[in-house]
């Protein structure tokens, strides 16, 4: 028996975020420095850690810029540090995003620019296109957020609808070689959805875009519509990217490896389900609850075991109030849900970048008491779910996860411990 199940949890978590810290990760893959100037450009939850790891690394003159969201941030000696809001652009993200822009102009095939970018750099970098304004993406990304649509769908949308995402910001610093170092925080990690692929062009079209508003019912405005019909984004094979390099330093995979690795270091015997789980919230948190009860009455299951996976779900919103709370306390209220009185369960699901949702919560634990906990201070828990205000479920409960922010983001870490 495991004497402190959230403890161990806990463990697991902080050993997935260690193996996505952005040092260890960065200085693998820098790139020999250029005969001419290098440029530092960086968008994502993680853009300050990442400049801060990249000014301890690289010992050369650079010019740097980068755009973080609101919020504590690393420090950092020589890179200007912009801050923009998150999940919804705002003001500060449009004027960040025109200035990293601009820091791209005059370069020659001599100069070197790297780019670090990291998951929330879609909401960080708005750049509406010409004819359009702030509230247009504001809007826009407010109804991709609560379609429910995948985040490579989403981000095909916004690729569609911007003047830098989509490769664009890459374009601008043509000649010069361009080395993206990215911080995957999507399944699959196709490092082209990562922040919408500012640097990094891929293959959708206008086509897929419309799909996605058809496909998830997304309701736009006709003039937005026949931008995105309108809108070609550079592919891959353009010239203008013809020289330069992509790297995926960090991402769920090696995380969940390295938590798994620790799990047996601590005598459990860990199973990891994916790296790459998308779908409903609610729906993922029942179908971990269903394994998590298949392998704890399944005779020849080893125990302690514990049930890992990662990947980035989705929270359907639809119209009406909702309350507090993010995708991973989503998921895990719909799981405690279907664990209440069950033995032998402790849960956790939790944001690796440390903030689920708009509160300051990364996740919250689970068990076969969590329900109850909810109804003897006053709540329910099927109510708290429907309403989409999981917060507020687990703060009744004493059961949110408060890690802070952690520097990094690979997405989703569930934990599913089975005793």
């Amino acid at each position: 028996m495991i004497s402190d199940p959230r403890a161990f949890l806990q463990t697991l978590f902080h050993q997935a975020v260690k193996a996505a810290d952005p040092y260890e990760a960065l200085v693998r893959h820098l790139p020999d420095p250029p005969k001419g100037r290098t440029i530092v450009v960086g968008a994502g939850k993680a853009a300050s850690q990442m400049a801060a790891a990249f000014e301890r690394a690289w010992s050369h003159p650079f010019e740097g810029l980068v755009v973080a969201r609101h919020g504590p941030i690393a420090e950092c000696r020589s890179t200007k540090i912009l801050q923009a809001a998150h999940p919804v652009p705002d003001r500060a993200g449009l004027i960040a995003a025109e200035a990293l822009m601009n820091h791209l102009h005059g370069l020659t095939c001599d100069d070197l620019v790297i780019a670090l970018i990291s998951g929330g750099g879609s909401a960080l970098l708005p750049a509406p296109p010409t004819g359009f304004t702030l509230t247009d993406e504001s809007a826009l990304n407010e109804a991709l957020l609560a379609s429910g649509a995948p985040i490579s769908g989403m981000n095909v949308v916004r690729k569609h609808f911007s003047r830098i995402k989509g490769g664009l910001l890459a374009a601008l610093a043509h000649p010069a070689k361009v080395v993206s170092l990215v911080v995957s925080d999507v399944p699959g990690d196709n490092p082209a959805f990562v922040a919408s692929g500012p640097t990094v062009p891929d293959s959708s079209d206008a086509e897929e875009a419309l799909r996605v508003i058809r496909d998830y019912r997304i309701d736009l405005p006709a003039r937005v519509i026949d931008c995105i019909r309108n809108t070609r984004a550079p592919s891959a094979g353009d010239r203008v990217f013809a020289n330069n390099e992509v790297h995926v330093i960090a991402s769920a995979r090696v995380s969940l490896e390295a938590a798994a690795d620790r799990a047996r270091s601590l005598c459990v015997q860990p199973l990891i389900l994916s790296d790459s789980i998308e779908g409903e919230a609610k729906d993922i948190g029942r179908m971990h609850a269903a394994l998590a009860r298949e392998f704890l009455t399944r005779p020849p299951a080893p125990k302690p075991l514990v049930l890992l996976s990662g990947g980035e779900t989705t929270v359907s919103i639809g119209t009406g109030t909702y309350g507090k709370g993010g995708r991973n306390s989503e998921l895990l209220l719909s799981a405690a849900i279907d664990l209440q009185g069950v033995d032998g369960v402790v849960a956790m699901a939790a944001d690796t970048d440390g903030i689920d949702g708009s509160e300051d919560n990364a996740g919250a634990f689970c068990d076969g008491g969590t329900v109850a906990r909810i109804r003897s201070a006053g709540g329910d828990a099927r109510a708290f779910l429907a309403g989409h205000d999981a917060w507020s479920a687990f703060n009744l409960a004493g059961d949110l996860f408060v890690p802070g922010p952690t520097g990094t983001n690979v997405n989703d870490f569930r934990a599913f411990l089975v005793e």
